[in-house]
This record gives C-alpha cells, structure tokens and sequence, in this order.
C-alpha cells in the first residue's frame, strides 16, 4: 500500500526556515521523480520544485528560486524541501508528490504559516 506522509510545517515569522521531510513507502521510490507543490488559500495549487528520480536534476518555479532547496536519499525512501527567508506569501499547504509512468501517489500535507 502507497503512503505519503509529509512532515516539518509550522507557524514561522518571516525570515525563518524550515525543512519539510515527505517519507514514502509501498512503490520503488527510486523509480519515481518527486515534486512538491503548496495551496494557498483561495488558489490553485502550484508546482513549487522537482527532482528527477536519481536526485541528479532539480528545477523550481521562479517564485522560489533561491530560497527553496530540494533534495532525497533514496536509501531512506525520504524527500525534502529546506525553505530559507520565508515570506507570508509562502503560507500554504506544502503537498509530496510522487510521479512516473505506473503512478501518481499524493500526501495529505502539511501546513507552512509565516506570520509574526
């Protein structure tokens, strides 16, 4: 059985940092590229960042570049998103998904909230 589960969010004032941790289990993780998206509320859900299934390729949307880092250990069956600088506008619910030709596996997510 697929699970998702994503790990790390909380209330931060701007400026913070924070690492989300997405653990995954019941697929070959290794086989699959990993992205992360966040939903703001009362918007659509947006791509954030991408990572090939070797780890060796990254890419992020422009709104986040520079300050959202992605990473996984495919030995741990585990990816991450390090957020520097946080910004309000960075609150949402910060989504792991999992993607390839054989499936399409979401977490529940977690939620980002940067307020002072």
């Amino acid at each position: 059985q697929v699970h998702i589960v994503e790990s790390g969010g909380g209330l931060v004032q701007p400026g913070g940092s924070l690492r989300l941790s997405c653990a995954a289990s019941g697929f070959t993780f290794s086989s699959f590229a990993m992205r992360w998206y966040r939903q703001a509320p009362g918007k659509e859900r947006e791509l954030v960042a991408v990572i090939t299934s070797t780890g060796r390729d990254t890419d992020y949307a422009n709104s986040v570049k520079g300050r959202f880092v992605i990473a996984r250990d495919n030995n741990k069956n585990m990816v991450y998103l390090q957020i520097h600088n946080l910004k309000p506008e960075d609150t949402a619910v910060y989504y792991c998904n999992a993607v390839s030709t054989v499936g399409d596996y979401w977490g529940q997510g977690t939620q980002v909230t940067v307020s002072s």
